[in-house]
């Protein structure tokens, strides 16, 4: 990826600062003291995360965005059981799906306790958010795939969840296969395009 392409503007909309958001509550919310960043992007939540964990390591593929370890999921340059927390957010759709299990496997591997894992799902989205005065605000949303289409490879992604041949519960399948059990999952409100999947080794 071109670093340029992080241009604030461009890049980061309000639905990706929601991503964000849900990122670094993830991870704070385990209170671990190591946190490994698989895919640096534009750098905000490994900076947020450093002002609240004693160890916060960046890898990425890209020398150019100075990651503090240059290197690929599918072969990670580490011990096993490195960092408490893995965060592998919008990186592994950019691996061919045949190295997805791989990459994953070595999540597991470098991973001490959890994995925050956040991949593209495709989909007709529906939501609704109801707010009255004296009242809980209330969200509800859904998903529709009644018919999947096939992906073209973008330049970017070689699939996303829910196209033809990746459906999320082969995707899940897959997640498990490693030897990673799913706490939760779920669809981020303010951003629909992400799906989040909380890990336990």
């Amino acid at each position: 990826m071109n670093p340029n392409q992080y241009n604030f503007g461009k890049y980061n909309n309000i639905e990706r600062w929601s991503s964000y958001w849900h990122q670094i509550n993830e991870v704070l919310s385990l209170r671990p003291e190591s946190v490994l960043v698989i895919g640096k992007g534009d750098g905000i939540v490994p900076e947020v995360l450093k002002k609240h964990i004693q160890e916060v390591k960046t890898m990425d593929i890209d020398e150019r965005l100075e990651p503090d370890i240059v290197a690929s999921a599918e072969n990670i340059p580490l011990k096993e059981n490195s960092f408490e927390v893995i965060l592998c957010a919008e990186v592994l759709e950019h691996l061919p799906f045949e190295k997805f299990k791989n990459s994953l496997s070595e999540i597991y591997r470098v991973s001490k306790g959890f994995v925050i894992l956040s991949l593209p799902h495709w989909g007709r989205h529906f939501s609704i958010e109801i707010r009255m005065p004296f009242f809980k605000k209330k969200r509800l949303q859904c998903k529709l795939n009644f018919f999947p289409v096939n992906h073209k490879f973008d330049g970017e992604h070689y699939w996303e969840i829910e196209k033809k041949g990746y459906s999320l519960k082969k995707i899940k399948k897959e997640i498990e296969s490693v030897g990673l059990k799913i706490l939760k999952d779920y669809i981020c409100f303010e951003s629909p395009y992400h799906h989040f999947f909380i890990l336990k080794k």
